[in-house]
């Protein structure tokens, strides 16, 4: 590169210097809002970690009054928490309740996203409006007025009741997830299956299902995601034996009796940790910046 041209760069993008040896060298200078955006990004990340090392290091702290760290350490307030707080059965709630809505709203979704995706119809745009309110209107909204119907269906404070709650947005998330997934598949696909003779349900099974696979997995991992931190609805239509892991937390804090912060900071780790661990596999599988493009598409 010649030295017109290492100006240029210089002034674009820093200052250019030169080192022992006389070569140019770059020295970054940020322009003073650069500077203010990575001071306020550093502040927010130092108080986030803070908030969370704190927690962590209490739940596993025997004490801690007036030092800076606990005065010794200790892994009982786990097991504390785990038998105080039943913890056992409500991460199986927790399990049943994420897994049976994630597979009852791909079931029900799947085929309205197929059909918005393939059909014209009118009332089209009306739908696709319906579908959306769920998403941009806040859970609390709807919340109140639906757990009144359940209650009243005395459905409740079961597993039934919480299931049907998370229906709610869950099955809107995967229709505006999986709709623009199927739109990308070429219809000369199913056409040319159909030609060769293939029958309604061998072109859904064999042709169809095989490329749905990936935007199945995706809006499942997503829903998935979405009702284990679920907290309005759930906390609405639940019962004691219907409790997820939020609420649980959530009652802990709240409820009446005098309980060790220790052991509440531990079960906050093992929810925080859960929730970890099914972003990392979500952001294994799905990539955000691929479902907004096939959105915006």
């Amino acid at each position: 590169m010649s030295g017109q041209a290492l100006r240029a760069v210089g002034q674009g993008h820093g200052q250019l210097g030169h080192d022992e040896l006389g070569q140019p060298r770059m020295r970054l200078a940020m322009r003073p809002g650069a500077w203010l955006t990575w001071g306020v990004l550093a502040f927010f990340f130092i108080n986030l970690l803070g908030v969370i090392a704190t927690v962590v290091l209490d739940s596993a702290g025997r004490q801690w009054f007036n030092t800076w760290l606990p005065t010794g350490w200790t892994g009982s307030w786990y097991s504390e928490a785990w038998s105080e707080f039943n913890l056992g059965q409500v991460l199986i709630a927790t399990l049943e309740i994420t897994l049976a809505v994630v597979a009852v709203s791909l079931v029900i979704a799947t085929p309205a996203s197929y059909a918005l995706a393939r059909r014209s119809f009118p009332g089209k745009k009306a739908l696709s409006i319906l579908f959306a309110l769920p998403i941009l209107v806040p859970p609390i909204a709807y919340g109140i007025p639906l757990a009144t119907v359940l209650y009243k269906f005395h459905l409740a404070g079961s597993l039934t009741g919480v299931i049907l709650a998370n229906l709610v947005p869950s099955i809107p998330f995967v229709v505006f997830t999986m709709t623009p997934f199927i739109e990308q598949i070429d219809p000369k696909i199913e056409q040319a299956a159909r030609v060769c003779g293939a029958g309604t349900m061998t072109v859904l099974t064999r042709v169809l299902a095989p490329l749905l696979v990936p935007g199945l997995l995706a809006a499942g991992i997503l829903v998935l995601v979405r009702t284990f931190g679920m907290f309005e609805l759930t906390f609405l239509t639940s019962g004691p034996t219907s409790q997820t892991l939020i609420v649980a937390l959530f009652s802990a804090v709240n409820s009446a009796g005098i309980r060790t912060s220790q052991s509440i900071d531990a079960m906050a780790v093992l929810y925080t940790a859960t929730m970890a661990v099914l972003l990392v596999i979500t952001l294994r599988f799905v990539n955000p910046t691929q479902l907004i493009a096939r959105t915006s598409d």
